[in-house]
């Protein structure tokens, strides 16, 4: 049986078959992914003996470190011609590594191995994301990546659930949960590894071999003012943009039971998942640059209302519309990395992309956390949500003339 290939026909409204299988995996993933990331900060502060400075370390160092393997894997496979191997393995580590968690006993043990999953998402994210640009047409890009990103809010929105369903069953076998999370796992790697495809692998390699004495490059030459301005403010955006799993912590002051943070998370990813569709689809049709600013103007207003929050029914309402922040970002900013890169520099575009983002990561999670135990959620919320003013004033800045 032939691979599938961009040039094969689709069906009307169909998303090409690399799309769908990694929307997918995305799927499958967070569902594992989630059944521990609401549960982690309680399990490190309560179980492990860790604080809420040791959560900013972990969460900073292992994003930060991810971020330099999302660029180098990003522009290592357009030098390779090859997206599926970094994708596959990408996986596969982060299936060997979450079950781990189960069988720690001390807040620096946790370190590595969440470590050790960002890692896996670092190999992975940046040729996962050049794929789905690849494999779409330019016009259905937000549909693209709304689809993925809604697949992988829906497997969020899914794990909580049956992480609570487990320990309302078993309540004492938190360590066992964590080791469940293998089998969704295990399922993502086999299904890439027999179903992906490098739709684009020989154009890439043809056009690469006239290159190949040359050393690999990271450099931000083949890219304009506006692709490097847009980078300035996605980085300044994310520096106020701690882990979300502060959030988690405020909700639990707030009067949120540690038995309801589950339930909290999956409606916070049902909300992302039902309306990242419709965003991807706005993003096809007005441009991604719209969404994005009014994306980030909402969330500064969202972490001021977190700082002022009295109730536990705050935190429901504020993580609702956070939900909506997302949806409506996350589809618009990868497509206007797309728009913004030539043909020949997705993977590197998307390696800079999410390596601003996630170098960001480390200072971001490091200063909050301090900010929050010295100064308490004003401070630390209230520094967020100038950033993210800051950020959007650069954002209006950057011309996408002729492209959306």
């Amino acid at each position: 049986m032939s691979e599938p290939t961009e040039t094969q026909p689709q069906l009307p409204n169909l998303l090409p078959r690399n799309v769908r299988l990694l929307g997918w995996a995305s799927f499958l993933n967070d569902v594992a992914s989630e059944m521990i990331y609401p549960l982690m900060p309680q399990f490190l502060i309560t179980v492990l003996g860790g604080s809420r400075f040791h959560l900013g370390i972990i969460e900073g160092v292992a994003d930060s470190a991810a971020s330099l393997l999302k660029l180098w894997s990003g522009g290592w496979s357009d030098r390779v011609g090859s997206r599926k191997g970094f994708v596959v393995w990408g996986y596969a580590i982060a299936t060997v590594s979450r079950p781990i968690t189960g069988l720690l006993t001390a807040p620096w043990q946790l370190f590595f191995v969440r470590t050790a999953d960002r890692v896996g998402k670092g190999v992975r994210t940046s040729p996962r994301d050049a794929l789905i640009a690849e494999s779409a047409e330019a016009d259905s890009r937000g549909r693209a990546f709304g689809f993925q990103r809604s697949m992988d809010h829906l497997g969020a929105a899914i794990g909580p659930v049956l992480a609570t369903a487990f320990l309302w069953f078993w309540p004492d076998s938190l360590r066992v949960l964590f080791v469940l999370t293998f089998v969704p796992g295990l399922c993502v790697v086999v299904m890439l590894a027999f179903g992906l495809s490098d739709a684009r692998r020989k154009k890439r390699v043809e056009r690469l071999e006239p290159r190949s004495s040359t050393l690999f490059s990271l450099s931000l030459k083949p890219f304009d003012r506006n692709f490097r301005l847009y980078l300035l403010a996605l980085f300044i955006f994310t520096l106020g943009n701690s882990s979300d799993a502060f959030l988690l912590v405020r909700a639990g002051e707030l009067g949120v039971p540690t038995m309801m943070l589950p339930v909290l998370w999956f409606v916070f990813h049902l909300v992302k998942s039902l309306v990242s569709l419709l965003a991807g689809r706005i993003v096809d049709r007005r441009g991604a640059k719209l969404p994005l600013f009014a994306g980030w103007l909402i969330y500064a207003a969202i972490y001021v209302a977190f700082a002022f929050a009295t109730a536990a029914w705050h935190a429901w309402a504020l993580f609702l519309a956070y939900g909506l922040f997302h949806a409506l970002t996350e589809p618009a900013e990868k497509t206007l990395v797309a728009n913004l890169a030539g043909p020949e520099e997705q993977g590197l575009a998307f390696g800079w992309f999410n390596f601003a983002i996630g170098i960001a990561a480390l200072p971001s999670s490091l200063i909050f956390g301090i900010l929050y135990e010295q100064y308490g959620p004003l401070v630390a919320f209230g520094s967020g949500a100038g950033l993210a003013i800051v950020a959007t004033g650069l954002l209006a800045a950057v011309r996408v003339s002729g492209r959306r």
